[in-house]
C-alpha cells in the first residue's frame, strides 16, 4: 500500500474539501524542491487552465463573453504562477 498525503482545501465562501494523494506521485511530479502543497497547487492551476481552454476552444460553438473572460483571467494567473504562458508550457495555442 502506498502512503498518501492529505490536503484540506478551504474556499473563500467557507466551504472545505479534503483530498488524499499518493505521496510518491507528488514526489514524482514535484519541480525541484517543491513542497507537496506547492506541487498540488501547480496541478490545480494546470488542470483549471486545461479545462477552461477545452471549454473555450474545443467545445461546440463559440464561447460566450463570460467564458472568454474566465479564460483570460485563468491564463493570467497561470502565467503569474509559472512564469510562462499556457501555450509556451504546453506547446498548444490558438
Amino acid at each position: 500500500m502506498v502512503t498518501t498525503t492529505t490536503f484540506t482545501i478551504d474556499g473563500d465562501d467557507g466551504s472545505t474539501d479534503e483530498i488524499a494523494v499518493p505521496a510518491p506521485l507528488l514526489e514524482l511530479l514535484a519541480d525541484g524542491d517543491e513542497s507537496p502543497a506547492e506541487t498540488l497547487g501547480d496541478l490545480a492551476v494546470l488542470s483549471c487552465a486545461q479545462q477552461v481552454h477545452a471549454i473555450s476552444h474545443h467545445s461546440q460553438g463559440d464561447p460566450d463573453e463570460g467564458i472568454e473572460t474566465i479564460e483570460e483571467e485563468t491564463m493570467a494567473l497561470f502565467e503569474e504562477r509559472f512564469g510562462a504562458s499556457f501555450a509556451e508550457m504546453t506547446g498548444h495555442s490558438h
